[in-house]
């Protein structure tokens, strides 16, 4: 069998089909045929002697692993040796190449992802080491992220404990997640001891937490007095500890949200891109984190911005077979990015009304639904913001001539309507 074109007689591919507690390691030459197909184990002495299985090979070496992150790819990354992060779904197909039957097992998957590399490495980029300041930062904005979820789920298992049994509380405040909300719960868990309120004993809780909602203790009680359900007393008793405990929980995720969002804006202040991501209306400190984490410091991983469209999902998916032709959403993209560039649109369209609220307002107008505005939108400043982290300058909007202009005509436009627009994605379009 000859070797591969763009493969060198001493080139050597490793594939690495990684698990829990073991390791498969396959290696190939440039011809194919398999130099060693061992398992290791995911230990300190494991992972020494599969560093030096794939090191004690002369010969240029690269490796395909199906992660970009983790404790297996960071000791590779120790080595500099070229690493291949490997879609599943790109080694789930090329299993086809070899077996027709859905026979599986960890030295089959191990050797197809160094055969698939072997013939694909000149198409694909191998993952670049980040700095120590850049892997902080992302260490913490996807741990963040982590909580984020940790924290929604937690509000909403103790916004059905309040359903249960004491729902009046649910009513009182703007948001079940605020610490006036949780401090309520917590003073006051019993139906019992909520129907006992009065406007005096109202106002002096708000003043003991210091409220600035600038509502009227007697506003508040009416808010909660169609609401005074109450279950049976052993419901209540039981539901009143369970309240309790999920409050103290969610205002311990509330903090830990908060101390990484101080030790990310920290971090972010000695980051050279920093500048680049938050010149940009509706960037703040956590959005610049979430894209700095996904998008690196290799000016190279994205050498267009069509590229890191499709990293994001905002370029659509184009089907065309014969006489039909279909464009979809693109569901296979890297979701964290994905994410915090949907927020950045929602929230640059209430920041930015005269362009960016502008274009959301055409987009519903001509009938398109509210994630889809805000992908259209999202497109265009990607765009920008890949030429700008290409060119290592802060975004200047005197080179942005349509946003400049949209600014100067400013007094023909009504912010307001845009920005309500997009906080209410159910607006009508009148």
């Amino acid at each position: 069998m000859a070797h591969h074109e763009d493969a060198a007689p001493s080139d050597i591919f490793a594939g690495i089909d990684w698990g829990g507690s073991f390791h498969q390691l396959c290696l190939i030459d440039a011809d194919g045929k398999t130099i060693l197909q061992k398992r290791f184990q995911h230990t300190v002495a494991g992972l020494g002697q599969l560093r030096e299985a794939i090191t004690k090979h002369p010969g240029h070496i690269r490796i395909a692993i199906e992660r970009s992150e983790g404790l297996l790819v960071e000791q590779l990354q120790q080595l500099e040796i070229e690493i291949y992060c490997v879609s599943p779904k790109i080694s789930a197909r090329a299993r086809e190449r070899y077996r027709l039957a859905t026979k599986k097992s960890d030295a089959f998957d191990a050797f197809v992802l160094a055969d698939t590399l072997r013939h694909e490495h000149a198409h694909w980029r191998p993952l670049s080491t980040p700095s120590t300041l850049l892997a902080r930062i992302r260490a913490l904005s996807r741990d963040r992220e982590r909580l984020i979820i940790t924290q929604r789920n937690t509000e909403n298992r103790l916004r059905a404990v309040m359903e249960s049994y004491n729902p009046a509380v649910l009513h009182l405040f703007s948001s079940l997640d605020r610490d006036i909300s949780l401090a309520f719960i917590e003073q006051y868990p019993a139906p019992e001891q909520v129907r006992r309120l009065t406007v005096r004993t109202m106002a002096l809780f708000c003043a003991r937490q210091h409220y600035s909602g600038r509502t009227d203790p007697e506003i508040l009680m009416e808010r909660i007095r169609p609401h005074m359900l109450a279950g049976s007393s052993g419901t209540n008793e039981g539901k009143a500890l369970t309240a309790k405990l999920f409050a103290a929980q969610l205002r311990m995720l509330n903090g830990h949200i908060g101390l990484l969002n101080l030790e990310l804006s920290r971090l972010l202040q000695a980051h050279p891109d920093t500048a680049v991501f938050t010149s940009f209306p509706g960037i703040g400190d956590i959005g610049a984190a979430a894209l700095m984490a996904g998008m690196g410091e290799d000016r190279t991983r994205f050498p267009s911005a069509a590229a890191l469209l499709a990293e994001t999902g905002l370029a659509p998916v184009t089907r065309a077979s014969g006489r039909t032709r279909q464009v979809r959403f693109r569901y296979a993209a890297n979701k964290r990015m994905r994410h915090a560039i949907d927020w950045w649109a929602f929230v640059a369209v209430r920041d930015d009304p005269h362009w960016t609220g502008a274009l959301y307002e055409t987009a519903r107008a001509a009938g398109q639904g509210h994630h889809r505005a805000l992908r259209g939108i999202a497109a265009r400043w990607v765009r920008i913001l890949w030429r700008c982290w290409q060119d290592n300058t802060a975004y200047d909007i005197s080179r942005h001539p349509h946003r400049r202009e949209a600014l100067h005509q400013a007094q023909n436009l009504n912010p307001a309507k845009i920005t309500a627009r997009a906080m209410d994605p159910e607006a009508s379009m009148a």
